[in-house]
C-alpha cells in the first residue's frame, strides 16, 4: 500500500498540515514509482533501512512490503504525527523526529551495513550525502532520489562540466551511478526540476591518503575552477610538488582524475 494524490490531500487535511517549500517537501503520489524505488533498493527482511524525509510515508510503506527494519527520520513535527498514524504499528518501523543535518548518527546506526533509501529534500541532499560519506561508515549503500543536477554531480567523472569537489568526494568513498529518471509529474506539488535516482555503494577499501589535505586542495582548486592549478593552488602546492605528483600545473582542476588528486595530496603531505 502506498499513497495516491487524493490520499495525500486527505492526510494533509485530516492533520491540518500544509506543504512547506522551505523544507523542500514534494510528496510522491505515484504508487508504481514508490514500488519501483523500493524494488531497486534490493532490501530484504534482514536489512536495516534508514529513510530521511519520509513525509507522509509513500516510500516507507513501499519499503515495508519487504519487511526490513526501517528507521524514518522526519524534521517536520506535524508530519511526524501523521506518519506515526500511517505506518503499521509494529517493531519494524521507528519514526524519529530530528534534523538529519544535526542528528547524533552513532546513536541511531549502532551497527554496520545500513541502507539509506530516501527521497531527499533538495535543499539538503548534497551536504547530507557528503556528511554521511565522511562520518557514517555504517551506511554501506544509498539509493537516493535527488534533483537531476545533483545526481549528475554525484556521478560525474573528470573532464565533464558537472565534475567537481562533490564528485571527487563521492568517488573517493564509493561507486555511484544513476539508475533511473523520475519525472516531476509523480510529485505533489510538482517541482520545477527533474529528478534522478542514484545508487551509491561504499568501497570495501579506500585509498590511504590524508583526506583533510586532499579535500582542502580540491575545495580550493574548484573554488577557482577556471584558473590553472599553479594559480589556484599557489599557496598550497609548489612547483616541486607538482612535479613529484606528475601533474602539470597548467591544467585546470576538472581535468584531474581521482588518482591524480591522490598523487598531488601525497606530494603535499610528504
Amino acid at each position: 500500500m502506498t499513497h495516491s494524490k487524493s490520499q495525500i490531500k486527505e492526510l494533509l487535511e485530516a492533520h491540518d498540515l500544509h506543504l512547506r517549500r522551505d523544507l523542500g517537501q514534494n510528496f510522491m503520489t505515484d504508487a508504481n514509482t514508490a514500488r519501483r524505488i523500493a524494488a531497486l533498493a534490493e532490501v530484504t527482511s534482514t536489512d536495516n533501512v534508514l529513510e530521511i524525509g519520509p513525509g507522509l510515508g509513500s516510500l516507507t510503506l513501499a519499503l515495508h512490503e519487504y519487511r526490513p527494519r526501517i528507521v524514518a527520520i522526519e524534521y517536520d513535527r506535524g508530519m511526524v504525527t501523521a506518519l506515526r498514524d500511517v505506518v503499521p504499528d509494529d517493531d519494524n518501523i521507528s519514526v524519529i523526529e530530528a534534523d538529519a543535518m544535526q542528528i547524533d548518527w552513532p546513536a541511531v546506526v549502532k551497527t554496520d551495513d545500513w541502507v539509506l533509501v530516501a527521497n531527499l529534500p533538495y535543499n539538503i541532499a548534497t551536504p547530507l550525502v557528503c556528511d554521511l560519506l565522511d562520518d557514517v561508515p555504517q551506511i554501506s549503500r544509498m539509493l537516493i532520489l535527488v534533483q537531476d543536477e545533483a545526481a549528475d554531480r554525484f556521478v560525474a567523472s573528470e573532464g565533464s562540466k558537472q565534475y567537481g569537489a562533490v564528485s571527487i568526494k563521492v568517488a573517493h568513498y564509493a561507486h555511484a551511478k544513476k539508475v533511473a529518471h523520475i519525472p516531476r509529474t509523480v510529485f505533489m506539488p510538482q517541482p520545477n526540476v527533474e529528478s534522478a535516482l542514484v545508487d551509491i555503494r561504499r568501497r570495501d577499501t579506500v585509498a590511504e591518503v590524508n583526506v583533510d589535505t586532499m579535500f582542502s586542495l580540491v575545495k580550493t582548486a574548484f573554488g577557482q575552477r577556471r584558473k590553472m592549478l599553479r594559480r589556484s593552488l599557489s599557496t598550497a602546492v609548489d612547483a616541486e610538488q607538482f612535479a613529484s605528483a606528475h601533474v602539470d600545473s597548467q591544467r585546470r582542476p576538472e581535468t584531474l582524475s581521482l588518482d591524480e588528486w591522490y598523487a598531488l595530496t601525497k606530494a603535499v603531505s610528504a
